[in-house]
């Protein structure tokens, strides 16, 4: 075979294996790092409720021409996590738990991780009680982090990343 064949095949070769690795799909990081408390057959606990609307008033208000970004209700079960140890590192679950906790009290944010490796982060709906500092999730998350729990609200994407606003994380 060429030279210039073995080139061809070598860069066909690396083309395929890159759609593939982008292709397939997500998958949790670490999986032996296990969760003790919930599963997603019966979570641990109930994060927020069904609203009649998927922005609140205040939400709306603040939007650029009172025209907030497209959202719509979701329920999803998963692991609560925090963002910054879970994607840096990968670490989770009941072992990940204390750090987790220590993360999301001083200010790491909060994140909900799907049976299927899917990455939400998880935010206070209200606009203007999370920018007042009178909602939060900080909490919650700490008490329910490692935790397999079912979560209602309002998904929004925006150039891959995804998020969950959640009503009713008053203080």
């Amino acid at each position: 075979m060429s030279n210039r064949a073995k080139a061809i095949l070598s860069g066909a070769s690396l083309a395929l294996t890159a759609a593939l690795l982008i292709a397939r799909d997500p998958a949790i990081l670490h999986p032996e790092m296990k969760v003790e408390t919930g599963t997603y057959e019966a979570p641990a606990a109930t994060l927020g409720h069904p609203t009649s609307e998927p922005w609140s008033a205040t939400t709306i208000a603040a939007g650029v021409d009172k025209k907030p970004e497209p959202g719509h209700e979701v329920t999803l079960v998963g692991e609560l996590v925090d963002f910054s140890c879970y994607i840096q590192l990968g670490k989770h679950g009941e072992k990940h738990r204390s750090c987790g906790q220590k993360c999301v009290q001083n200010g790491e944010p909060v994140g909900l991780l799907t049976k299927t490796g899917e990455l939400y982060m998880l935010m206070p709906e209200e606009h203007d009680p999370r920018r007042d500092g009178t909602v939060e999730i900080r909490t919650v998350g700490a008490e329910q982090m490692g935790h397999i729990i079912k979560v209602i609200g309002t998904e929004a994407h925006v150039n891959g990343y995804h998020a969950v606003y959640i009503d009713g994380l008053t203080k």
